[in-house]
């Protein structure tokens, strides 16, 4: 699954520490606050938020987007020690219109 992790430390030692274990995990740095991985599997995953957790503290911030989660799009946050997950599913008359669409524009 993809995966992209964007990070808002609360200090150096933690953005150092965060730093650490998304490279052990073999995501790579896009941007400055921005960490992907293509192909991370989903006890990983598991596993990484479980290391998040270990090494942030109250005023750090992590937001992971997922796709696919269930089949769906998934953002789940990590504020103030606490994750929280959205799952988003495309509405069913929204694809079959772009799929109009698409066909249309062909």
């Amino acid at each position: 699954m993809f995966v992209s992790v964007v990070l808002d430390p609360g200090g150096v030692d933690t953005a150092q520490s965060l730093a650490s274990v998304l490279a052990h995990y073999g995501f790579r740095k896009v941007q400055r606050a921005c960490w992907e991985s293509a192909d991370i599997g989903v006890m990983q995953l598991s596993q990484l938020k479980r290391e998040i957790d270990r090494v942030t503290n109250y005023y750090d911030t992590v937001r992971m987007y997922q796709y696919p989660m269930q089949g769906m799009f998934s953002i789940t946050e990590l504020r103030r020690k606490k994750w929280r997950r959205c799952l988003l599913k495309a509405d069913d008359a929204e694809n079959e219109a772009g799929a109009n669409m698409s066909k249309e524009n062909s």
